[in-house]
C-alpha cells in the first residue's frame, strides 16, 4: 500500500473516529446541551395562555412569545403540502436526516452555492433546543457543527419516537411567522383572521414563504418580496404534484389579501379587565403546582382562562363611555379655569411630581442631565402625541399629533375625564362587561376595581334599607329640617340646593335625594349601627368609619365593591360577588379550576323589593335619575341612585332591570380636577348617560335577550292588597338635582345654635298644623305607597 492511501485511510478513520467519539459524547450529554430523553418524549413548546370570552372568541392573550397550538387534522392540508413542498420534499422517505441532502453539501460549497440540508425533524430540533435552553442557530462554524451534531440526534430520536404526522404538527406549533407571532394557528388568525384548517393555497403558501426570512417576507412589511416567495412556493407545490398547474396558476394570480388581526394587549376588547385578570392569575400560577411540583408559567404554560364576558356587551359598554366622553370632555375643557390653565395655581407639587414620573424625565437623568437643563426641556415646544377624542367607534382614531411643552401635556392629559364602567348578572355574579377607563394606552389605571372615590349619594340606599329594617316604611313621612349632632360637632343646616323645611315621605327622600333626610335617619339609627351593617352586613372591605357624614356618601369605595353590594337590591336579599372566571384549563385541556358564585343573605326578600319599588322613584318624576326616561327614552323598569361628591368631584349612577345591573363612576384622577356647576357634574349628567347608551344598546339587540319589558318579581309572601298608587306628599318639580356631601355653606359649627333654630322651627309647624287641621276630617289609616308591609320583627 502506497504510503499516500496509507495516510488517507488514517485521515479518514481518524476523523471519523473523532466525528463518533463527538456523536457519542453529545448523546451522552458529557459535551453539549442535549436534551434529555425524557424532554424530548414530552416536548412543551412554549405557549400563550388565553384569555377565552362567554362565546368562545379569544379576547386577549399572556405571552412571551405569541404562539398557539394546533391538531394535525386542524391544519389545512394545502400548509401541509407547501411545507413538505419547500422545506422537505423527501419527509415521508428519511429517517430525520436526508442523505442525499447533506451528502450534496460539499458539491454545492465547491461550485460556491448554499444549500441547505437540515429536514424538518431537524429544524424541529433546533426549535425544541430554542424552545427548552434558549439556545439559537449558532454563527461560529465550530458551535454550529457540535449544534448539528445535536439536531441530527435529536431529529433521530423523535423519529424514533413521533410518527410523521406528529413531527409536522410540532413543526408547525413551532415555528415563527414574524411579528412576534408563533404557530400555525396564531399565523393564520394574525395575517389571515381564520383558522388554520381553512388557508387557501395562497394564503398557506404565504405563511409558509415566510419561514424563509419572517421579516424579508413579511407581506404586511415587504409585499413585493413576500409575493415573489409566495409564488416560488406555489410552483414548487405543482413540481411537485401537491396542486395541478390550473390551480398553481390560480392562486399565482391571486393578490396577498391580508386580514391582519395581532392581539395587542394595549388593543382589543376589554383590556383593562385583562391587566386586572392578569395581576390575578400571576398569583393563582405562585399558588397552584404542576404534576411535577413546579409553578404554572402565565407566558409559556399554554392555560386557557374562560370568562364571563360578553363580547357584544363589552363592545357596547366601551362605546357608550367613548360616546358619553367624548361629548362630556368638550364640556369640562371648555370650563375656564380647565381652559386657561389657572386650576394649576396651587398644585405646583402635582406637577414637579408628574414630571419625576415621566419617561422622558428618567432618561434625562439617565443621560446626567442637570435640573435645569431638564426644567428647560420640560418647558420646550416638542412634536409628540397626545390622547384626544375623535371617534367613539374607532379608539385608533383618538390620537392627535400636536406641538406642545411637556409640562403642558402633562397639564392636559391629567384633564382628561376617567370612568370606570361594569354590568353584570345580579343573581349569578357574572361580570358581562368591562371597561376600566377611556383608552388603556394612554391610562392604564383601572377604575373599576382599583381605585377608591367618594361615592356620594349611591350610599344613600344602604341607610334607607337599614331603616326599613328597624322598622320605617316607604310612607314614613320625615322631616326636612336642619339635623345637628352634639357629640360630633356637626350640623347641617340645609340641602345643597337650597331647600329647608316642611316634610316628605322616606320614598319622595331617596328619590330627590334629600341630605337633611338622610342626616335624620342616620340620627335615629346611629352612625355606629350604620357603619356595623355596612362593614359586617354587607360587607365592604372599605372603611366605613361611623361618623354622620357616611349619610351622605363620605366613604371611599370602588365600584366593583358598591355593585357587589348592589346586587342584594335585584337578588331578592342575596348578596353575590362578582365573577369572572368560569374555569382554567391546561394546555391539554384538562380542567384546573372552577368557579361557583358565592351568595349569603344579607336582607329578607320583602326589604329587598321594597327598597326596588323606593329606587324605581328614583327614575321616576321628579327624581334625580328622571332624564332616564325623557331625555334617553328608557322606558323598561329601572331601579338605581345617582351619586355625586363634595364640589362634583365624583359622579356616579348605579342601576338595575329584572336582568342585569350595571354602575358608571366619571371624574378626573386628581380630586381637584372637577365640574364647577351641578349641572354638569352631578351623577345625572355624568355617570348616567354612559349606563343609558349601554342599556339603548342593549335593548336594539335581540340576540342578547335582554328584555324592556321584564318586570321585578313581586315575593310571594306579598299580598297585592298592601299596594296603593303611591303619591308624593307634595306636586316633584323637574328633575332633582344630586347636590352630593354638600359644601361648607351646609353645615353649622355652633350647634347649639342650630338646634335652637330647629326647634323654633318645629314649634311653629307644629301651631300650623294643628290650626290647619280643626275644620279638616281625620286622615285616612290607608298606607300612601304601593309597598309591603313591613314584617314582624322577632323579639
Amino acid at each position: 500500500m502506497k504510503k499516500s492511501v496509507k495516510i488517507l485511510w488514517i485521515t479518514v478513520l481518524s476523523l471519523t473516529g473523532v466525528f463518533l467519539l463527538l456523536i457519542l459524547l453529545v448523546n451522552f450529554r458529557i459535551i453539549g446541551s442535549m436534551p434529555s430523553m425524557e424532554t424530548l418524549e414530552n416536548p412543551r413548546a412554549a405557549l400563550a395562555s388565553e384569555v377565552i370570552a362567554e362565546d368562545g372568541t379569544i379576547l386577549g392573550k399572556y405571552y412571551q412569545v405569541d404562539r398557539s397550538s394546533s391538531d394535525y387534522n386542524e391544519i389545512s392540508k394545502n400548509v401541509i403540502n407547501a411545507l413538505i413542498a419547500t422545506e422537505d420534499v423527501r419527509f415521508y422517505e428519511h429517517s430525520g436526516i436526508d442523505p442525499y441532502a447533506t451528502i450534496a453539501i460539499p458539491f454545492y460549497l465547491a461550485v460556491g452555492k448554499k444549500r441547505g440540508s437540515s429536514t424538518i425533524t431537524q429544524q424541529l430540533a433546533l426549535n425544541l433546543q430554542a424552545d427548552n435552553t434558549g439556545a439559537q442557530r449558532a454563527s461560529n462554524i465550530v458551535k454550529r457543527s457540535f449544534q448539528k451534531m445535536q439536531e441530527w440526534l435529536i431529529a433521530v430520536r423523535l423519529e424514533r419516537n413521533f410518527t410523521k404526522q406528529e413531527i409536522i404538527t410540532l413543526y408547525l406549533n413551532t415555528v415563527p411567522f414574524g411579528d412576534n407571532v408563533y404557530g400555525i394557528e396564531n399565523g393564520a388568525r394574525t395575517f389571515f383572521s381564520k383558522d388554520a384548517g381553512h388557508l387557501s393555497i395562497e394564503e398557506a403558501a404565504t405563511l409558509v414563504a415566510m419561514l424563509k426570512g419572517t421579516n424579508l417576507y413579511n407581506p404586511r412589511r415587504n409585499p413585493k418580496a413576500a409575493l415573489d416567495r409566495r409564488n416560488t412556493v406555489i410552483e414548487l407545490m405543482e413540481k411537485n404534484d401537491f396542486i395541478t398547474e390550473p390551480e398553481a396558476n390560480a392562486a399565482k394570480s391571486k393578490p396577498i389579501v391580508l386580514r391582519y388581526n395581532k392581539i395587542d394587549h394595549n388593543k382589543g376588547l376589554a383590556p383593562y379587565f385583562r391587566e386586572v385578570l392578569r395581576d390575578e392569575l400571576k398569583d393563582w400560577c405562585k399558588n397552584h403546582k404542576k404534576a411535577d411540583g413546579s409553578e404554572y408559567n402565565l407566558y409559556r404554560d399554554g392555560l386557557k382562562i374562560y370568562t364571563t364576558i360578553n363580547p357584544r356587551m363589552q363592545l357596547y359598554a366601551e362605546e357608550a363611555v367613548a360616546h358619553h366622553l367624548k361629548d362630556l370632555q368638550k364640556v369640562f375643557a371648555a370650563q375656564s379655569n380647565i381652559k386657561s390653565g389657572s386650576v394649576w395655581k396651587n398644585w405646583q407639587s402635582y406637577i414637579d411630581r408628574y414630571m419625576k414620573e415621566s419617561d422622558r424625565y428618567k432618561a434625562m437623568k439617565d443621560d446626567e442631565a442637570s435640573d435645569e437643563q431638564i426644567k428647560q426641556a420640560f418647558n420646550t415646544p416638542v412634536k409628540m402625541k397626545v390622547f384626544a377624542w375623535k371617534s367613539f367607534t374607532e379608539p385608533e382614531l383618538n390620537e392627535l399629533d400636536t406641538i406642545m411643552t411637556p409640562i403642558d401635556s402633562i397639564k392636559y392629559m391629567r384633564a382628561i375625564l376617567q370612568a370606570g364602567f361594569m354590568a353584570l348578572d345580579p343573581e349569578s355574579g357574572e361580570v358581562k362587561a368591562w371597561v376600566g377607563g377611556p383608552d388603556f394606552r394612554y391610562f392604564k389605571n383601572d377604575h373599576v376595581a382599583k381605585t377608591r372615590r367618594q361615592v356620594g349619594s349611591t350610599f344613600k340606599p344602604f341607610l334607607y334599607c337599614f331603616a326599613i329594617m328597624n322598622g320605617m316604611s316607604p310612607s314614613t313621612m320625615l322631616p326636612n329640617e336642619p339635623v345637628s349632632f352634639p357629640k360630633y360637632n356637626w350640623t347641617l343646616s340645609r340641602n345643597s340646593e337650597g331647600s329647608v323645611g316642611g316634610s316628605i315621605s322616606m320614598a319622595g327622600a331617596l328619590a330627590k335625594s334629600l341630605n337633611l333626610v338622610s342626616a335624620y335617619l342616620i340620627k335615629q339609627l346611629g352612625p355606629q349601627a350604620v357603619a356595623d351593617f355596612a362593614k359586617n352586613k354587607i360587607g365592604f372591605n372599605a372603611d366605613i368609619p361611623p361618623y354622620p357624614s357616611i349619610s351622605l356618601g363620605t366613604p371611599e369605595i370602588s365600584l366593583y365593591e358598591m355593585l357587589q353590594a348592589y346586587t342584594m337590591f335585584p337578588a331578592r336579599g342575596i348578596i353575590t360577588k362578582p365573577i369572572y372566571i368560569t374555569r382554567i384549563e391546561d394546555r391539554n385541556g384538562n380542567i384546573l379550576q372552577t368557579t361557583a358564585p358565592e351568595k349569603r343573605e344579607v336582607i329578607s326578600e320583602n326589604e329587598s323589593y321594597t327598597m326596588v319599588k323606593m329606587m324605581q322613584g328614583v327614575t321616576g318624576p321628579g327624581g334625580t335619575s328622571a332624564r332616564l326616561r325623557f331625555r334617553y327614552g328608557i322606558q323598561s323598569e329601572v331601579a338605581g341612585k345617582t351619586g355625586t361628591t363634595n364640589d362634583n368631584t365624583d359622579g356616579w349612577f348605579l342601576g338595575f332591570t329584572p336582568q342585569l345591573l350595571a354602575g358608571a363612576w366619571v371624574g378626573c384622577e386628581n380630586n381637584f380636577l372637577h365640574f364647577s356647576t351641578t349641572t354638569n357634574g352631578q351623577g345625572a349628567n355624568t355617570g348616567l348617560p354612559i349606563w343609558a347608551y349601554f342599556f339603548q344598546k342593549l335593548y336594539a339587540d335581540k340576540t342578547l335577550k335582554i328584555d324592556d319589558k321584564a318586570t321585578f318579581a313581586i315575593p310571594q309572601s306579598i299580598n297585592s292588597e298592601f299596594y296603593q298608587n303611591f303619591e308624593e306628599n307634595y306636586k316633584p318639580p323637574a328633575e332633582a338635582d344630586d347636590q352630593g356631601n354638600g359644601d361648607a355653606n351646609d353645615y353649622i359649627m355652633d350647634v347649639n345654635e342650630a338646634e335652637a333654630e330647629a326647634d323654633k322651627a318645629a314649634r311653629e309647624r307644629e301651631k300650623e298644623k294643628q290650626k290647619e287641621n280643626k275644620d279638616k276630617p281625620a286622615p285616612s289609616t290607608a298606607p300612601k305607597a304601593a309597598y309591603p308591609a313591613q314584617p314582624t320583627k322577632p323579639q
